[in-house]
C-alpha cells in the first residue's frame, strides 16, 4: 500500500484537461468584446468542444459579425474542490482559439465549434502548454463524471472513513493536524488536503490498482481501510 506525494501517479496533463472540461457545469468565455459566463451549454464531441447558443444572445450576434465567420476566444474551465476546503480551486484548463458555426441546434440555438490553437492547465501554481494532438488523444479519467458525488458522500456521511484514510499518511503529515478533506479522488487514488491552524498540505493515497470505473472503487477503499487497521493495530502492538 502506498502513500505518496500528490504528483505521484497522476494523471497527465491532457488528461487533467479532458477530465476538468468533461466535468464541468460551466466555462468562461471572452472575445474581443466581451466576456461570458456559460452553463450548461457545452459538450465536447470527438474531441472538439461545441456550444450550443441561443441565437437571441449578444454572443450569437458577435459571431454573425465575426470577419470570414471566425471569432478569436478564451475559453477557460475552473475546476472547484466539490468539498468545503481551503483553496478549493484544484486547476484551470484554458483553451484559446476561433469559434467557428457548425450548424443549428434544438430551438432557437445556433451550435459552435472551437478550433484550438493553444491548451494550456494551471495545476499546482504552475501553467503547463500541452500539445493539441497530446489532448485529442486523451480521454477523461474513468472517474471525471461520478468524483464530485462520491467526494461529496465520502466528506458529508462517512467522515469515519475519512478519519481512517488519513491515518495513512507519515507522521508528520498528521501531527497538529485540525481536519482531513477528501479533496481529489481519481482512478489512481485519492488526495487528502490535511489542514493545519495555519496552512495545509495534500497527501496522496494510492489504490492498490487503478480502478477502471466507479464499481470498482468500494473494494479499493475496503483495502485502503484494511491497511489503515493494520497500521494502527502494528502500532498499539
Amino acid at each position: 500500500m502506498a502513500v505518496a506525494p500528490a504528483r505521484t501517479a497522476e494523471l497527465s496533463h491532457a488528461e487533467r484537461i479532458r477530465s476538468v472540461v468533461a466535468a464541468a457545469g460551466s466555462l468562461s468565455l471572452t472575445t474581443a468584446g466581451a466576456s461570458y459566463d456559460l452553463i450548461a451549454m457545452h459538450t465536447v464531441e470527438n474531441g472538439r468542444l461545441t456550444l450550443r447558443v441561443p441565437e437571441d444572445t449578444p454572443l450569437a450576434a458577435e459571431m454573425v459579425c465575426a470577419p470570414h465567420g471566425a471569432l478569436g476566444a478564451l475559453v477557460e474551465f475552473t475546476d472547484v474542490a466539490p468539498v468545503r476546503a481551503r483553496d478549493r480551486i484544484r486547476a484551470r484548463a484554458t483553451l484559446s482559439g476561433w469559434l467557428t458555426q457548425s450548424g443549428r441546434g434544438h430551438g432557437n440555438t445556433i451550435v459552435l465549434g472551437l478550433d484550438p490553437a493553444r491548451v494550456s492547465i494551471q495545476w499546482h501554481g504552475r501553467v503547463e502548454h500541452v500539445g493539441l494532438d497530446e489532448v485529442f488523444r486523451a480521454e477523461p479519467d474513468a472517474l471525471a463524471l461520478q468524483e464530485a458525488a462520491m467526494l461529496g458522500h465520502l466528506d458529508d456521511d462517512h467522515r469515519d472513513v475519512v478519519a481512517r484514510l488519513a491515518r495513512l499518511a507519515a507522521p508528520e503529515v498528521r501531527r497538529g493536524v485540525v481536519d482531513v478533506r477528501p479533496y481529489a479522488m481519481d482512478r489512481y487514488g485519492f488526495t487528502l488536503r490535511y489542514e493545519y491552524a495555519q496552512g495545509h498540505r495534500d497527501a496522496r493515497l494510492l489504490f492498490p490498482a487503478p480502478v477502471r470505473d466507479a464499481a470498482e472503487v468500494g473494494v479499493q477503499v475496503e483495502a485502503l481501510l484494511a491497511h489503515a487497521r493494520h497500521c494502527r493495530g502494528a502500532s498499539h502492538s
